[in-house]
């Protein structure tokens, strides 16, 4: 009797495992993101954050893929990617978006922004948003911005204290035009070149300088090229986090809600680390024995007048006098 019991007990045992066994599994939605940077960069970290996060809240029924240092392409060929569904997700500079969304380049302008403080009453207000919306057209959905300081010049050959110091030389910009047309209206040479063509760019003498934010420039490595190092902060261009459209009408509701808030998380993360990382990368610069040049940020300005004038008239000059008047009010915050 004992035996049959025994027996009985075993087969139930492993009926309940079969059965167990046969459980549907849970589904996992993986969203591939890719981006072009280092893996040390604040912006890779806050993604990486974005991730677990994302994982949290859905109870891991979501994750994230990142393919990071332009494994899967530069920032145009990854916009691409999103626009036929290819790809989910990418961190782009602003000014990369602008050939899709072309009201994107009224954040390569020049001295728009006063400090850090407008330029996110911007971002986070009516202008931010609203060009955020502009993606849809393009077949693209903006989840927010990441911070990425200011532009400075920075040059293999020449110290660069003023606009005059540009002239006759060759400065690497991103494909945008408003760019192109900020260093020429400085007098310089402008000359578009992908992002991890750089370093051989500047050490072939392609080009004789670049202009991108401190911890870009010492994560790229780019000052054992360029000694010297001019902050004259002409640009504030946001990044641009930014989903695939097709993948985010995939999506259910519920996970749309934690993908956002996920980001969310992300962004506030990466606004808070920036400061400290572009501190620690001037700080890392000047060890190795760069020229950090202050300059009088005034000639500059003066050299970009004529530009910001002629643009008045087009499309982004309503843009561009909205940002103006967040300078002085918080009318058009969010926070």
């Amino acid at each position: 009797m004992k035996s049959y019991l025994w027996q009985t007990k075993c087969l139930l045992l492993v009926a309940a495992a079969l059965l167990a066994g046969c459980k549907p599994q849970q589904e996992v939605t993986t969203l591939r993101l890719a981006h072009s940077l280092d893996q040390e960069h604040v912006v890779h970290k806050a993604m990486v954050l974005m991730g677990e996060r994302l994982a949290e809240y859905s109870g891991g029924t979501m994750q994230l893929q990142i393919y990071s240092g332009g494994q899967l392409g530069n920032e145009r060929e990854l916009i691409e990617l999103l626009q036929i569904g290819s790809l989910a997700m990418t961190k782009v500079s602003a000014s990369s978006v602008e050939s899709f969304v072309p009201q994107m380049r009224v954040f390569s302008v020049p001295y728009i922004f006063n400090d850090n403080a407008h330029l996110w009453r911007v971002l986070n207000g009516d202008v931010g948003q609203q060009l955020l919306q502009e993606l849809s057209g393009a077949r693209l959905y903006g989840l927010g911005y990441y911070d990425a300081g200011s532009r400075s010049f920075y040059s293999t050959n020449t110290e660069i204290h003023s606009p005059a110091d540009l002239r006759g030389k060759k400065f690497r910009v991103l494909a945008s035009q408003t760019a192109v047309r900020m260093v020429e209206a400085m007098g310089g040479a402008a000359t578009p070149i992908d992002w991890g063509e750089l370093y051989t760019a500047l050490q072939q003498g392609v080009v004789d300088g670049a202009e991108n934010n401190p911890p870009s420039f010492y994560l790229s490595r780019h000052y054992e090229l360029s000694r010297y190092y001019t902050l004259d902060e002409h640009t504030s261009v946001p990044d641009v986090l930014i989903l695939s459209h097709l993948v985010w009408q995939g999506l259910t509701n519920q996970q749309q809600q934690w993908l956002t808030k996920a980001a969310e998380d992300s962004i506030r993360y990466q606004r808070e680390a920036w400061q400290q990382s572009s501190d620690q990368a001037l700080a890392a610069v000047k060890a190795a024995g760069v020229s950090v040049i202050y300059p009088d940020k005034q000639p500059f300005r003066d050299a970009v007048a004529p530009f910001h004038q002629s643009l008045q008239q087009t499309d982004i000059g309503p843009l561009l006098q909205r940002i103006a008047k967040a300078a002085d009010t918080a009318e058009v915050s969010h926070d």
